[in-house]
């Protein structure tokens, strides 16, 4: 009998196949499967948003971007966009010739073990579908979890199993689940080899959960977002391009509990292309990761902030695009 695990990678084979976008060349004459629109994590604008959402919309179409990635505050139901209901917000991107493919929403509860409660899920799930959004992505793992070491085994095998629940729920309104990292999945378990991130790719359906690679977090936990690609063919259609500040490069310890407070020091953000990381090797393996949206961020930034997503847009477009 075919077991769970093989079936898995059997599955994520051929998704690889099926994600696959048109074939571009890269510098270099490397052929490769780059997204031809560019998108923007909204949370990188977060402090502009909630001052001046229209005005902050509009800035970002002018600095170069096609797409934004939200990221919602669920507070119930009378939750919105930064003051706007969903068809408003979506009638603003639509004025400047934007789109939504993804958001970030919140499913705590959901995925906390003992808890499960889905009326967050169910409620975000129509907040999403309105918005015509594709992806509905879990951004982060439960609070507790955060720096728990020993890594909880069973409390990630709940978290995949709710992931897989959430995938079939999420096909009733054509959204599909997907799953972004920060450095914390990547700590090992007990046995030494595998990371709470592995249970995630493994205990998952490949039909149903994909997963939003930040590949400033991947780098920063000091794991090569092209080993994953290839542990996973297929199941990344999103990255988050992130870059490191180059006076800040240490990799997290993944043996032991860390807070974010104990390495703030050394976990700084920089414009992309002006950073550590080595984007351009990454994008060589956007086929095998079977990526299709892109989505620029940084959660903290020391310049103007508009100049910053310019400066940002230009380089990938320039240099990762093209």
């Amino acid at each position: 009998m075919q077991s769970r695990r093989s079936f898995i990678q059997q599955a994520a084979l051929v998704a690889a196949g099926l994600a696959i976008q048109p074939t571009r060349i890269l510098a270099g004459g490397k052929p490769t499967a780059i997204p031809g629109k560019l998108g923007i994590q909204l949370y990188t604008l977060r402090d502009e948003l909630s001052k001046d959402v229209k005005g902050t919309i509009a800035k970002v179409a002018k600095a170069g971007y096609q797409q934004v990635e939200t990221f919602f505050n669920y507070q119930g139901a009378n939750s919105d966009f930064w003051g706007l209901s969903t068809p408003e917000f979506k009638a603003l991107l639509k004025q400047h010739h934007l789109t939504t493919p993804s958001g970030h929403y919140q499913l705590s509860d959901y995925l906390t073990k003992g808890n499960g409660d889905d009326s967050a899920l169910k409620a975000q799930l129509d907040i999403a579908a309105g918005a015509g959004q594709e992806y509905f992505v879990v951004p982060i793992p439960p609070h507790y979890l955060w720096d728990k070491y020993p890594v909880p085994v069973d409390d990630y095998k709940f978290i995949a199993a709710q992931l897989n629940k959430a995938g079939e729920l999420a096909k009733q309104s054509n959204l599909k689940v997907g799953y972004h990292n920060h450095f914390w999945e990547f700590r090992k378990l007990p046995d030494g080899k595998d990371t709470a991130y592995d249970i995630l790719l493994q205990e998952t359906d490949p039909s149903l959960v994909f997963f939003e690679l930040d590949l400033f977090w991947a780098e920063k936990a000091g794991h090569s977002p092209a080993s994953l690609f290839k542990k996973a063919p297929g199941r990344f259609p999103m990255w988050h391009v992130k870059d490191m500040d180059k006076n800040a490069s240490n990799p997290v310890p993944d043996t032991e509990a860390v807070r974010i407070q104990d390495i703030e020091g050394d976990i700084k953000f920089a414009e992309v292309g002006t950073g550590s990381i080595d984007f351009k090797q990454i994008f060589t393996n956007a086929s095998a990761a079977g990526v299709k949206y892109l989505f620029v961020e940084q959660d903290k930034i020391t310049i103007d902030p508009f100049e910053s997503i310019a400066k940002s847009a230009a380089y990938v477009k320039k240099h990762l695009m093209k």
